[in-house]
């Protein structure tokens, strides 16, 4: 994509939003909030946990295409 091709929506591939994503990302990590994220993702209840897997479906779904690098193996089924 060109620089001065820019999407409709921000979000939508555009370098701003893909740089503003991995320093938040980066920022989570060094901060130490995956631990306590994780705790929180262990003690959702089975409604929760099938909220959260309908909408990462849903937005997998939107998602031009996924990374092959990363193997997804619960794809297609909702989390234990």
């Amino acid at each position: 994509m060109s620089d001065k091709i820019r999407p409709e929506k921000p979000g939508e591939g555009d370098r701003e939003s893909d740089r503003k994503y991995r320093e938040d990302t980066e920022r989570f990590v060094k901060e130490g909030k995956v631990e306590q994220a994780a705790e929180e993702a262990r003690d959702m209840t089975e409604e929760e946990k099938r909220e959260s897997h309908l909408a990462e479906e849903k937005g997998r779904s939107r998602a031009r295409e996924e990374d092959p690098e990363i193997e997804h193996k619960s794809k297609g089924h909702p989390p234990d």
